[in-house]
């Protein structure tokens, strides 16, 4: 069994920017990856993917995205960009290694992959974040729908839509982007249970990033105050004018499926051939059950990143984990440093164990 200091499960942003924070603190951390590269989950999003912030604002710790700083990033770009930044960090990291198991003693971690490979750590951080697991919500009629049901993590490209009659389901930014998408070579509603909440992307000619950098509300703890309110999409005008011309329109959330129609809150029915669950995902740490940090609907127990469970446990890349950006490739290297900070220090409430072995780098079994 190999035996090492630090184990970071996971190589996407997250990830990446844990190794970096550890470099920062003296460690030379191993990290595992299912995949066979880096980057996460980034390279399976749709083909068109555009993101939201500027490339200023959507870059990991140590190297900016390059080219134009105001410029918004395409998906093919983010994935070039995390497998530069891998490069780019002192770690050993490791492909094709899917840990399906941890298992911790009160002092120690044992990690299991999926190829039989085992790794004792003194310490983890699961930076497997919450996009890998698609969310399903239970709609009426679901599961006996008879047309095609995909979540948006298996939409790629509008090619294959053409002349159907599509639902969208979920009013975020992505929902938005697919629907005004397909709406150009399909007829689309998107079904939302309230109305879409536009934010200007660019006000008074600043990019509204700039904005929550400057007043601090980019850092701040703002969960609840974000979940009480609409969610909000970023638009430069782009969308609201597709919305506007009728096709994608926007209705009231539907009551019922019934084989392939559609019931509409206002009672009108709707044949539809696909629907599009635009419905987010959910943290994907099926293999941390052994331990107790998680709570009965498999959610990390944790303050700011820190198991309240597990000594030695931590995690980056958890949606508003500290922040509204935590989830975001901004906001990850801020969580990660306050992470690697609290488990290699005597400060946090399991600090002294792992503080105890902390080393420059990973020690061969």
């Amino acid at each position: 069994m190999e035996d090492v200091f630090l184990a970071v499960i996971g190589a996407g942003q997250a990830g990446l920017a844990t190794a970096r924070a550890a470099n920062r603190r003296g460690v030379r951390p191993l990290v595992l990856e299912a995949a066979e590269e880096p980057g996460g989950s980034w390279s399976h999003y749709y083909d068109s993917l555009t993101l939201f912030s500027p490339a200023r604002f959507s870059s990991l710790p140590g190297h900016a995205l390059p080219g134009d700083p105001e410029r918004y990033p395409r998906r093919d770009e983010v994935v070039s960009y995390l497998r530069e930044y891998a490069s780019r960090v002192d770690a050993d990291l490791r492909y094709g290694w899917r840990v399906e198991g941890v298992e911790h003693d009160g002092e120690e971690f044992v990690l299991t992959t999926g190829d039989g490979n085992r790794v004792r750590a003194a310490a983890v951080v699961a930076a497997t974040g919450g996009f890998t697991r698609p969310h399903r919500p239970a709609l009426a009629g679901l599961d006996g729908f008879t047309g095609t049901v995909l979540h948006a993590a298996e939409y790629r490209s509008p090619a294959s839509f053409t002349g159907q009659r599509v639902v969208v389901v979920g009013g975020g930014n992505s929902g938005v982007q697919i629907a005004a998408e397909l709406a150009g070579v399909a007829r689309v509603s998107l079904a939302t249970r309230s109305p879409v909440a536009w934010a200007n992307q660019r006000p008074l000619g600043r990019d509204i990033h700039w904005w929550f950098t400057r007043s601090g509300l980019d850092a701040a703890p703002l969960r609840r105050v974000w979940e009480k309110g609409p969610t909000l999409v970023n638009d430069d005008g782009r969308y609201r004018a597709a919305f506007a011309s009728g096709n994608p329109d926007r209705r009231e959330m539907f009551t019922l499926l019934d084989g392939d129609k559609v019931i509409w809150a206002d009672g009108s029915t709707d044949k539809a051939d696909t629907l599009v669950l635009a419905t987010g995902y959910r943290p994907a740490l099926d293999y941390l059950a052994p331990t107790g940090a998680l709570d009965t609907a498999g959610c990390p127990l944790h303050r700011g990143g820190i198991s309240t469970t597990v000594p030695g446990l931590g995690y980056v890349g958890l949606e508003f984990q500290r922040s509204f950006s935590s989830a975001t490739l901004r906001g990850v290297g801020r969580d990660a440093r306050h992470v690697m900070r609290r488990l290699l220090s005597r400060e946090g409430r399991h600090g002294s164990a792992v503080a105890g072995r902390a080393r420059g780098e990973n020690r061969p079994g």
